[in-house]
């Protein structure tokens, strides 16, 4: 059956890479619990058994296996036609990116491992990330701002992925909660790549969307696998990559140089849980690094709601904020 372009190709990216998460999830289960890739029982933890962290690995799977047989299907010229022109014509012209990205995403996926099974030093996971988002920016993944100048683009690039990362990673606090609103803010990215005919990076948007939607259903409302540090990482990378992979301001298209902001609404969850709670860390005395239970969905609990209700209100303020960015 040949699919309509692009819409149909952009709903069989999020479909496969779903179902693939979704399938694999159990497969790297079973792994994390032989290895002892688990989450104990703890001061602050919501579970009273050992969680295998296999999200991680799953939405990786989800993610990667789509692409993969994307490519092949696009270099053996089994896509054909209109879509063959445009995505070759992609990815032949951010082939190096592509890579960088791929290459990224593994590398902050190694580094949560690494701190799940260990649990690096700040500084030792710190300076891994800045080493992950050094090799995006020189690859030409980078956030201009209208400033001709090299150095503040990587400096701005490295800054931008270093906090939506963090951000992310700090917010994994309850089921469903990182996962939901990286689903959620993915397709926000993708929706506004594809209006604007930015075909590979909606694709993009929509295998991430895919993969972690596919890994929901075993994270909420009740969860049989964490996501881990390896699958927030992950997760926060995803999202500030496709934060700056589209081009969100164009004269040509009539777009408003505001048009800009669009990512910090689509973000305004993690990014404003990450900024109340580094100030009242920081306020307090405490290293900000420090975890606590003073995040956007504890304090939701505390005001009455359940935990499940709680995540699904930070999900609709999410859509919210994000939708706001279409105005613009």
């Amino acid at each position: 059956m040949k699919l309509p372009f692009p819409i149909g190709y952009y709903a069989a990216a999020f479909l496969a890479a779903g179902f693939t998460t979704w399938c694999a999830l159990p497969l790297w289960r079973r792994f994390s619990k032989r290895v002892g890739l688990v989450d104990d029982p703890g001061h602050r933890k919501i579970h009273s058994t050992p969680m295998p962290l296999a999200g991680g690995l799953a939405v990786l799977t989800g993610l990667a296996l789509p692409l993969i047989a994307a490519v092949v299907l696009i270099s053996s010229g089994a896509i054909a036609g209109d879509a063959f022109d445009r995505l070759s014509y992609g990815l032949g012209k951010r082939a190096v990116q592509l890579l960088a990205i791929v290459g990224g995403a593994i590398g902050m996926l190694a580094l949560g491992l690494a701190d799940d099974r260990f649990e690096l030093k700040p500084l030792l996971k710190f300076a891994g990330q800045c080493a992950i988002a050094l090799i995006v920016a020189a690859s030409g993944v980078r956030v201009t701002l209208f400033v001709d100048s090299v150095v503040f683009s990587y400096a701005v690039t490295m800054l931008w992925i270093l906090t939506v990362t963090n951000a992310v990673n700090f917010m994994d606090n309850m089921n469903g909660l990182c996962s939901g609103i990286g689903t959620i803010g993915a397709l926000h990215f993708g929706i506004l790549a594809a209006a604007r005919g930015q075909y590979l990076v909606a694709l993009l948007a929509f295998l991430a969307a895919g993969s972690l939607a596919g890994f929901l259903p075993h994270n909420y409302p009740k969860a049989s696998s964490f996501l881990g540090d390896s699958g927030s990482h992950l997760v926060g990378y995803l999202l500030a990559v496709l934060a700056i992979l589209p081009h969100f301001y164009s004269a040509k298209a009539g777009t408003s140089h505001v048009a800009v902001i669009s990512p910090l609404l689509i973000l305004a969850v993690p990014l404003i849980d990450l900024a109340s709670v580094v100030v009242l860390r920081t306020s307090r005395r405490i290293p900000f690094w420090v975890g606590d239970t003073n995040h956007l969905s504890h304090r939701l609990v505390r005001t009455g709601f359940a935990k499940p209700t709680a995540v699904a209100l930070l999900w609709l303020a999410g859509v919210v904020a994000g939708s706001l960015c279409y105005l613009l």
